[in-house]
């Protein structure tokens, strides 16, 4: 048997959560919502991924928008897409959530006949299920017959390989036609039918997760210590139970009479913002331990962390952290109870986990607003035209390579940025042309201005700044920076400053470029450094707290 490519496979649901943006509405009452890739197993994988683990997931999406921006958003993160299925007669599965209050999100799953349940035996691929050190089944998919055998099926493949089965219980009574579709939030509905599903699949398995409810229901007790042993009786399997806000204990052997006393991990109180997608975050980063060989206790504490994460966040998948954040925040903590307030872990965060990525970079400027006018009268018809001429010459020029874009406007390139090619980088002006101290074109209110921007185009604000302006009319700017920054940070959009110094006064051998780019005195001229907020003459990255350092 070659040696596995990848760490693992998760297998089962995949939807998109449509999340409430209206912290503390009803359902009902909810104005706007976020869409994110959802569903435990698509959680997992990205979870896994931005911990470094070679990650796929086999399950299946419809042939239509939401599923394509699953399998490009799981694509984006460095998930494996060969065992996705497009089916051609069902639609993605969605998910409707609100954040009511602490602890209590309502959701609605709109799952009736939905793609990822019409997982069937022919979708897990032999070769594919060896190709993995492990794979992760889960609960909901053994509530079909069809979906229950494609699992069963991958359990046997995997265990005939020499490959790790782990199970994440993953009861949700809704999904089990237990619960009304009002009560979605619903944990636990004891159910002997359910456990008769659950339970064989026990004695398989190499790694068992579930919280205390879903330990209960797949052993069909009612005493958690009596579920435990229950558990232990029918399967050696390394257990984690899962505890929220407590953590997690985890039992290897026998199962003591003293449930404090299995192996736990580090704890982190942190406030508790939103509780969904918890468990795949905690389970991503157990398995980054457990695949890696670390110790149970290591494990656990990497599983805690990115719990920790998640129940600070808002959303799902694109809220888990990367390698690189949760090493930050494992070696230096945080002083904030809420991370999502923590700005260099939100940096970080930003920086790891953008969603396009340009090691290079051609772009095109043609955001020219007062400069054309000048020569067309702004009620010439030809600009919009002229704006749309230049995009196709960039299109043609650029032939459906990568790292090609454009600084286009939306006050005459409207038509030019619907021509634009889909691929490319779109680099969009916020500031009054010529205006110096800086101005917002159309209004003062930037965020609610970026509100309904494409969500990869990139704020570009342009600064007539020197280092010999007047301490009020740096301020002034620098406010002005700020907001677009803080705007930037706000929506999550790339933000790109740019200083134009030498309109502004002299520029000579005494200035140079100093920290975050912006043109300053040099040193040794005793002057104090200008800083531009939000970067740079270049990319900086705007999103939750980054500061554009």
């Amino acid at each position: 048997m070659p040696e596995p490519g990848l760490d693992v496979i998760t297998i089962g649901r995949s939807s998109v959560d449509l999340y409430g943006q209206q912290i503390g509405s009803r359902l009902e009452d909810i104005g706007s919502f976020a869409k994110s890739v959802g569903g435990c197993p698509a959680n997992i994988a990205i979870g896994t991924a931005r911990l470094g683990l070679k990650s796929a997931l086999v399950s299946r999406v419809g042939a239509e928008q939401m599923g394509r921006f699953i399998t490009e958003q799981l694509e984006r993160e460095g998930v494996s897409t060969a065992g996705i299925a497009v089916d051609d007669t069902r639609l993605t599965a969605l998910v409707l959530l609100a954040v009511e209050a602490e602890g209590v999100s309502p959701m609605i799953f709109v799952r009736t006949d939905c793609a990822d349940m019409a997982l069937s035996e022919a979708d897990i691929d032999p070769e594919f299920i060896a190709s993995a050190r492990a794979i992760v089944v889960t609960g909901t998919h053994f509530s079909t017959a069809n979906a229950e055998a494609a699992q069963l099926k991958a359990i046997r493949l995997a265990r005939a390989a020499g490959r790790k089965v782990v199970f994440d219980i993953d009861y949700r009574p809704n999904l089990w036609g237990l619960a009304g579709h009002a009560a979605g939030f619903e944990r636990y509905v004891k159910s002997d039918y359910v456990t008769g599903k659950i339970k064989p699949i026990l004695r398989d398995c190499d790694l068992i997760v579930g919280t205390e409810e879903e330990v209960l229901i797949a052993a069909g007790e009612s005493d958690l210590l009596a579920a435990l042993k229950a558990i232990r009786a029918v399967s050696g399997a390394t257990v984690v139970l899962k505890r929220g806000a407590k953590g997690c204990i985890v039992y290897d052997g026998a199962i003591p009479d003293d449930l404090e006393a299995g192996i736990v991990g580090q704890g982190f109180p942190i406030e508790i913002y939103n509780v969904l997608g918890a468990g795949d975050a905690f389970m991503s980063g157990f398995l980054r331990g457990w695949l890696k060989g670390e110790d149970h206790a290591t494990s656990a504490t990497w599983a805690n962390a990115c719990g920790a994460f998640a129940v600070s966040r808002l959303l799902c998948a694109p809220e888990y952290p990367s390698w690189a954040e949760l090493t930050h925040f494992l070696t230096r903590g945080s002083r904030f109870r809420a991370l999502r307030k923590d700005e260099a872990l939100n940096h970080i965060h930003w920086a790891t986990t953008r969603r396009r990525h340009y090691p290079r970079l051609t772009a095109f400027a043609i955001d020219h607003r007062k400069q054309i006018e000048d020569i067309a009268g702004e009620s010439d018809g030809l600009i919009p035209a002229f704006k749309v001429l230049a995009v196709r010459a960039a299109a043609e020029v650029a032939a459906g390579r990568p790292g090609f874009g454009m600084l286009l406007d939306d006050k005459w390139g409207r038509d030019a940025l619907f021509a634009a090619p889909k691929n490319f980088w779109i680099g969009r002006p916020l500031e009054l042309p010529g205006s110096r101290p800086l101005r917002f074109e159309f209004s003062q209110d930037v965020g609610s201005r970026l509100v309904d921007w494409p969500v990869d185009h990139c704020i570009k604000v342009l600064c007539f700044w020197h280092p010999d302006d007047a301490d009020g009319l740096k301020a002034e700017q620098l406010g002005k920076l700020q907001a677009a920054q803080d705007a930037a940070r706000r929506i999550g959009r790339d933000i790109l400053v740019e200083i134009i110094a030498s309109k502004a006064g002299p520029v000579d051998d005494d200035h140079g470029a100093g920290a975050g780019g912006a043109l300053c005195r040099r040193p040794q001229a005793g002057l104090v450094e200008a800083r531009a907020a939000g970067g740079c003459c270049g990319l900086g990255r705007g999103r939750r707290g980054d500061r554009g350092q």
